[in-house]
């Protein structure tokens, strides 16, 4: 899957209102709102802005901090990390590889996880692909 570029306007199309609110300009949702929070099913998370899977539902787990939480990306290559600050607090954000969209944060706060990551991402920008 080659990197999707598309203009505001085709974004807005495709979208959402709150999905472009999150994955395009880097919104995030309510804690505790999303629909997929407490999803307990087995298949693929996948970016909502273009398919590209990030992540399993294999290593989501209840973080209980009202987004839905994961330990590891799908893949290495389907997320891209940028580090920044804002207001004091220096923040990783979990983009999308494939389309650059906004899909939340990383924290290294789980120490009850296999990898002691917890990538918080918002419901909005993902959806779900249940496997049978």
């Amino acid at each position: 899957m080659g990197r999707k570029n598309l203009p505001d306007d085709a974004w807005k199309k495709k979208l959402t209102s709150e999905q472009y609110r999150v994955l395009r300009e880097k919104g995030t949702e309510a804690p505790f709102t999303g629909a997929l929070l407490h999803n307990d099913k087995t298949g693929d998370y996948t970016c909502a802005a273009c398919g590209q899977v990030v992540f399993n539902s294999d290593t989501k787990f209840d973080s209980g901090s009202g987004w839905p939480s994961f330990y590891d990306v799908a893949n290495t290559k389907a997320v891209k990390l940028a580090a920044y600050v804002s207001g004091g607090m220096h923040r990783v954000e979990v983009m999308c590889a494939n389309c650059g969209s906004h899909l939340g944060h990383v924290f290294n706060d789980a120490p009850d996880q296999p990898t002691g990551m917890r990538f918080c991402i918002n419901s909005a920008a993902l959806d779900f692909k249940e496997k049978k």
